[in-house]
């Protein structure tokens, strides 16, 4: 005769094994969803400061718009460093050791600042120079290693920028540019710059600035010289001049010169006229390659994306100042007029 209660009581332990081992499985499963929920990404962002904000306020917008919220998703660290290569470096030797999970860098000098100081972290980056020629990928459609991100031709604009301020100011003869010649992206575009002036008849003058101290020399013996010796002040794409650029605005407001920026910040602030890719639009489509990669995509699989839309804006407040007008047919190309 069979004994059914040892039979019961097997099945019973059998019932009762099964469904703690399902509750631990689904406790698991919770414990893992509200982990990977709970995760906060940690995006290490190294920028010169100044105009570069607008960069940052660009990222933070497209974050949001894909669905990540700062504090809960992702927390920005950044470190200003205020246009000094060596300060960019630091930085992003110390944001590897924490082991942020990605360096974030809003323009090509601090770019290249960070890749010389690191070895595996992944770093989207917001270039105004070719990434390519600069090393920084092997191309845009494969970059090939831990690099990736966007890319506005500013270099590029050097020349388009120059033949502007000469439709704006016709009898342009002679203007002054400050740049720091450590700066690879600067000595390239100031190289654009010289050859264009040649083709239109203008004199370049450079003046080779290495810091903030220098810059304010450069200005005041610019303006020791009088109006009669420049015609307009110029901008090359530099990491430190656009950190002080309320000096050369407000020196040739007091010389009643023209001046052509990078940045539409600094006409903002008073300059006369910018020709340049929006750095706000640059941060805000950069921002899916940094979901992607905290999200788990390698920077190699991410082709480099070119900004192609380029805004002209002219400070008609300012022309009025200096005693300029500005040309009918250039004005009529402004995407933006400040009155």
């Amino acid at each position: 005769m069979r004994d059914t209660r040892h039979e019961a009581t097997g099945n019973s332990n059998k019932v009762e094994f099964f469904g703690f081992a399902l509750i631990a499985m689904l406790l698991a499963l919770c414990f893992s969803a509200e982990a990977q929920q709970s995760k906060v990404y940690r995006v290490g962002v190294i920028t010169a400061g100044g105009p570069w904000y607008e960069v940052i306020d660009g990222l933070r917008a497209g974050l949001k718009q894909l669905g990540f919220e700062e504090g809960k998703q992702f927390i920005l660290a950044i470190r200003d460093t205020k246009g000094d290569a060596k300060a960019a470096e630091a930085a992003a030797k110390d944001f590897e050791k924490e082991k942020v999970n990605l360096i974030y860098t809003t323009q090509t000098s601090v770019t290249i600042a960070a890749r010389l100081a690191t070895a595996d972290i992944p770093i989207v980056f917001c270039a105004g120079a070719d990434p390519v020629d600069l090393g920084l990928v092997e191309s845009f459609a494969k970059p090939g290693g831990r690099l990736t991100g966007v890319f506005e031709r500013a270099t590029d604009l050097t020349a388009k920028r120059l033949e502007i301020l000469k439709e704006i100011v016709p009898k342009l003869r002679r203007v002054v540019a400050f740049y720091d010649p450590r700066n690879p992206v600067a000595s390239e575009s100031a190289k654009l710059a010289r050859e264009t002036a040649g083709q239109l008849g203008i004199q370049f003058v450079e003046r080779h600035v290495l810091s903030v101290q220098q810059l304010q020399e450069s200005v005041r013996a610019v303006k020791a010289e009088g109006p009669r010796d420049m015609d307009a002040f110029f901008e090359v794409q530099d990491a430190l001049v656009p950190l002080h650029d309320q000096l050369i605005i407000d020196a040739a407001r007091n010389m009643r010169l023209p001046t052509m920026f990078f940045t539409q910040s600094s006409v903002v602030k008073g300059g006369l006229a910018s020709y340049s890719v929006s750095r706000y639009e640059m941060g805000r489509v950069s921002a899916k390659y940094v979901q992607r990669i905290l999200t788990g995509v390698k920077p190699k699989d991410l082709p480099v994306e070119g900004i192609d839309k380029i805004e002209l804006v002219i400070n008609l407040k300012t022309a009025k100042q200096i005693g300029l007008t500005i040309p009918p047919n250039v004005l009529a190309r402004a995407d933006q007029v400040i009155k």
